[in-house]
């Protein structure tokens, strides 16, 4: 069987999208995690999506390796030197058995078979290795416009997130992990934003997209005029995402 058969593949549609649209996670996370590694030879980004934080681990790794299912992913995925980059399901990775240092998932654990992806882990980490793994939900922007996202989220497409969204809803809270914890730092992410960002952003929601393949029409076509409204004058607005960091010692 192969591996889009597998895979529930709900970003393909807009990958080059996804690659513009999604906000950077902060240069001190990568230190932060690097710095639990007894060693930063190689480093996995499992569900890598676009590649942002695969590149962001060779500030701190030798060499990165991010795997996704989505070959249309993989395919819009940032170049950079020591970044390679394989089309795999996160619970039958490429990588060799105890060879990496650092295993990384950003906003993509909620897709993942839970138990077999532990397991993987388990045979690729290293002793001492760290697994970390991170989600974002809706983001703080100004009330009235997140009345407006709010609304788009819960009312206009509510009944197309897909059931793996209940996790980023409950921030990872229900996942059961079988490695030690570490605790982890708050973080935020934070980007100076136009009113075409957050509308490019809302068209890289899976929901978002579901409903056009299911009725023919964008939906945010029913909130534009309203998101306009709320948003005002000003030429750029800072957006604020609140992190969930989950991370855990794979061996001790």
């Amino acid at each position: 069987m192969s591996v889009h058969s597998l895979f529930k593949d709900y970003f393909s549609i807009q990958a080059e999208d996804y690659s513009v649209y999604r906000p950077e996670y902060p240069v001190e996370l990568f230190e932060w995690l690097a710095s639990l590694c007894p060693e930063q030879l190689l480093a996995w980004d499992c569900g890598t999506g676009n590649g942002q934080a695969a590149v962001a681990l060779t500030h701190q790794f030798s060499y990165v390796i991010g795997t996704d299912a989505s070959q249309a992913q993989i395919d819009s995925a940032l170049i950079y030197p020591r970044v390679e980059y394989e089309t795999a399901l996160a619970e039958k990775s490429p990588l060799k058995s105890a060879a990496v240092d650092l295993i990384t998932v950003a906003q993509a654990l909620h897709w993942f078979d839970f138990d077999a992806f532990f397991k993987e882990v388990t045979r690729v980490a290293k002793p001492q290795a760290v697994l970390a793994f991170w989600c974002y939900g809706l983001m703080d922007i100004s009330p009235e416009v997140d009345d407006v996202v709010s609304h788009y989220y819960h009312d206009v497409i509510g009944d197309h997130w897909p059931k793996e969204r209940q996790h980023i809803e409950n921030q990872y809270a229900d996942i059961r992990v079988p490695f030690e914890p570490i605790p982890s730092p708050r973080c935020v992410l934070s980007k100076q934003w136009t009113f075409k960002h957050l509308v490019g952003y809302l068209g890289t929601w899976s929901a978002t997209q579901r409903y056009i393949e299911q009725h023919r029409e964008d939906p945010r076509a029913q909130i534009v005029d309203a998101l306009k409204a709320a948003w005002g004058s000003d030429e750029t607005k800072t957006v604020n995402w609140p992190m969930t960091i989950k991370t855990f010692r794979v061996k001790p």
